[in-house]
C-alpha cells in the first residue's frame, strides 16, 4: 500500500491550494484518512481527519479555511486550503488507516509529504 500526495507549491496570502492524495496497492477497507503539516523546528500536528462515513474534525487554526473532503470509489483524500496564512508554511502528509485484507488488522500509511509555501 502507498499514499501519494500532491497539489503543494508557492501561494500568495490569502490564495488558495488544493491537496490531493491517493492511495494504491492492495487495499481491502480504508479506515480514518488524516492531512497533518510539519513546519520547521516544529512537530507534525494534525491538520484534518475525515472518517470512512465521512465525519471531519479540524485543528482550530484551519476551521472555517481548510475543509477535507474524501472520495471512497478513488481512494482519495483531498484538502481545499482557502485564506491561506503565513503560518500555513509546512510540509503537509497525508495519512490513511488501511485494512489490506479482511484478516489482516489495519495499519497506518504515510504519504510522502507535499511543500505548502505562503510567502509575498
Amino acid at each position: 500500500v502507498q499514499l501519494q500526495a500532491f497539489g503543494g507549491g508557492l501561494v500568495r496570502p490569502g490564495g488558495s491550494l488544493r491537496l490531493s492524495c491517493a492511495a494504491s496497492g492492495s487495499i481491502f477497507r480504508i479506515n480514518g484518512m488524516a492531512w497533518y503539516r510539519q513546519a520547521p523546528g516544529k512537530q507534525r500536528e494534525l491538520v484534518a481527519d475525515i472518517s470512512s462515513d465521512g465525519t471531519t474534525n479540524y485543528d482550530d487554526s484551519v476551521k472555517g479555511r481548510f475543509t477535507i473532503s474524501r472520495d471512497n470509489a478513488k481512494t482519495l483524500v483531498y484538502l481545499q486550503m482557502n485564506s491561506l496564512k503565513f503560518e500555513d508554511t509546512a510540509v503537509y502528509y497525508c495519512y490513511a488507516n488501511i485494512a489490506s485484507s479482511n484478516l489482516i488488522t489495519p495499519r497506518n500509511y504515510w504519504g510522502q509529504g507535499t511543500q505548502v509555501t505562503v510567502s509575498s
